[in-house]
């Protein structure tokens, strides 16, 4: 790399490799018909980390890794996925506080290891977010249905339309919390911060009741012995680790506290959500960092609390011989039925709040790759009113509505892990890299070490990678092979970086220059 590269507001390398520089990144923001309104706390953004991660899964994921994959050991599992995490945020908090602007990883990768790379990342977190949020609407009806049912209210939560079969839960789920965030991010943090509320009230009474529950014997053994998998088990569907050297699928060990935090690893993601705010946030500097590692901590208490609890109340080997196991199958098993009622109220408030977050990010993604040019330029105008990128947020919504309601996306859920983590680890290694290409940037939050804790970070992150499923991962390949055609037809071409144009220009200006 030549000095003129690492000077300030320098390009880098042409071509797929041209980096955008951190003052072009910063200039973004000035655009009057692209800008965001800075309205967000770091309380806020506590509240949206907390929210996107205590969802329905705190009720579910740890019950199914217990059962599937660690036994009670899966509580290691967890402190392994957080402390994953939490290396990889401290990266993100980082940039975020460096680069206080929309786009999370995609942007922070774009100042770091060029154009094609970004375009890769932002492609992925699409998928991720779009996945996400489908997938979490779909469970929304499914809890919608097993709460009426459990109420005795009998309402059909499927109609026939022309013949086609339509889930309205979430399409009216996704419909309201798109108006919310059509008309004003500030408004629909309020609304939130009350849903988060609620359901880390009922999660801690469930924690509380559960442990009238507990039996320290089903504590034991902590790490139940290695054994096959069940039959039928394809190589497909182990970790690709254990495919790759020739393995035999398993369950538990070793290898099952590792698969494991692969698996819950899903209760973490959408930190990465929070850092796509940074744009919209008062003194970034200082609350994003605050917000991200705040909402964090209390997160990991919370999950670790509840499969402490659900692998105590009962055998992990009883919660493997249900069909899907989860917090209100223990609350079952030992005659609790009561809980049922609850958790599925807790689900439903959980869910609704990590909707609305997802539903965030993704509008927020594509609004920054939008307006770097790298897709159409159009949809990231902002309402002079609500300083939203309105249309952006209903038209994704619409999309959203559509996958969630017509389709069994439920399906791809591994997709989103894979998703994340490929963020995940180009952030944890773009924090050396801007360190030594610009040095003098000012840093409001720096990880401690570096470069040795954001590189183990980022091996960490690549190693939960490599123990998702064959089949997670091939799907995922296809993804990224689209994402590079949409980029050489598309998005290479109409590069604002590439036409060799500041971001910040409007409209105009930019007609303005093509004809003189």
């Amino acid at each position: 790399m030549t000095a003129a590269q690492d000077a300030p507001g320098s390009r880098g390398p042409r071509g797929i490799l041209r980096r955008r520089s951190v003052e072009d990144a910063l200039a973004a923001v000035d655009d009057p018909s692209r800008q965001l309104r800075r309205t967000l706390t770091a309380w806020d953004l506590a509240v949206l980390g907390v929210a996107v991660a205590v969802g329905a899964g705190i009720f579910s994921v740890g019950a199914t890794a217990a059962a599937r994959h660690a036994g009670p050991s899966v509580i290691v599992s967890f402190l392994i996925a957080s402390v994953v995490c939490g290396l990889a945020i401290m990266c993100y908090a980082e940039f975020a506080s460096t680069m206080p602007v929309a786009g999370s990883a995609y942007t922070y990768s774009y100042t770091t290891m060029g154009e094609f790379v970004a375009w890769i990342i932002g492609w992925d977190l699409i998928l991720e977010m779009l996945l996400a949020s489908a997938v979490i609407a779909k469970f929304w009806g499914v809890y919608l249905s097993d709460a009426f049912g459990l109420f005795g209210v009998d309402v059909p939560t499927v109609v026939s339309l022309g013949g086609v079969e339509v889930a309205w839960g979430p399409m009216l789920i996704v419909a309201v919390f798109t108006a919310l965030l059509a008309v004003g991010t500030r408004l629909s943090t309020r609304v939130n911060s009350v849903f988060t509320i609620i359901k880390v009230g009922i999660t801690l009474f469930v924690i509380v009741a559960g442990f009238f529950y507990v039996k320290a014997e089903n504590w034991t053994p902590f790490v139940p012995p290695a054994e096959p998998a069940p039959a039928g088990t394809s190589g497909l569907h182990q970790p690709l680790t254990g495919f790759l050297l020739g393995f035999e699928p398993t369950t538990y060990g070793v290898m099952g506290i590792l698969s494991g935090a692969a698996l819950v690893f899903f209760a973490f993601i959408g930190f990465d959500v929070v850092a796509t705010t940074a744009e919209e946030t008062k003194d970034p500097q200082r609350a994003v960092p605050k917000g991200i590692l705040g909402g964090l901590a209390l997160v990991t208490v919370l999950y670790v609390l509840v499969t402490v609890v659900v692998t105590g109340m009962v055998s992990y080997r009883d919660l493997a011989a249900s069909d899907s196991p989860s917090l209100t199958t223990a609350f079952v098993l030992v005659g609790a039925d009561w809980a049922g009622k609850v958790i599925s109220v807790g689900i439903l408030v959980g869910l609704t709040s990590v909707l609305m977050v997802l539903l965030l990010g993704l509008t927020r993604v594509v609004f920054a790759m939008s307006r770097d040019g790298l897709l159409p330029r159009a949809v990231s105008r902002t309402s002079p009113r609500f300083g939203t990128p309105m249309w952006l947020q209903i038209g994704a919504g619409v999309v959203v509505a559509l996958i969630a309601g017509l389709s069994e996306v439920e399906l791809l859920e591994e997709m989103i892990n894979i998703g994340t983590l490929s963020a995940f680890v180009l952030v944890s290694f773009g924090v050396p890299l801007l360190r030594r290409s610009r040095p003098d940037l000012p840093r409001g939050f720096r990880v401690p070490w570096s470069p040795v804790l954001p590189v183990l970070a980022g091996v960490a992150c690549l190693w939960l990678m490599l123990n998702l499923t064959t089949l997670t991962w091939l799907r995922f390949l296809v993804w990224v092979a689209v994402g590079a055609v949409v980029y050489a037809t598309f998005s290479y071409r109409n590069s604002m970086l590439g036409r060799g144009r500041p971001v910040a220009l409007t409209e105009s200006e930019l007609e303005g220059g093509a004809h003189g």
